[in-house]
């Protein structure tokens, strides 16, 4: 039998001036849960990258995201962006 998975999220911000984004929010379990909830209450795109998310959770929260991250983070931005966009029009 498979061992249960535990659910994990992470939250990216990016400002332009940033030097890269960074991770605002990370958790798993009940905080993961609460993650995806609040980006539903406030329409944020909620992208199911399961590497990434792994990644980012091993991060402190408030920091910038490692250049090896940097192309995996942009393509989730760009997509939350032109979703975002897309919603408002």
């Amino acid at each position: 039998m498979k061992p249960k998975t535990k659910k994990i999220a992470a939250a990216l911000s990016y400002h332009q001036g940033d030097i890269a984004p960074k991770v605002t929010a990370s958790g798993e379990g009940y905080v993961a849960d609460r993650i995806t909830a609040a980006a539903q209450i406030y329409d944020i795109p909620v992208v199911y990258e399961p590497a990434l998310a792994a990644s980012l959770v091993a991060l402190p929260v408030n920091s910038s995201i490692p250049e090896t991250l940097y192309r995996a983070a942009a393509e989730v931005i760009a997509f939350c962006y032109l979703t975002y966009k897309e919603a408002k029009l």
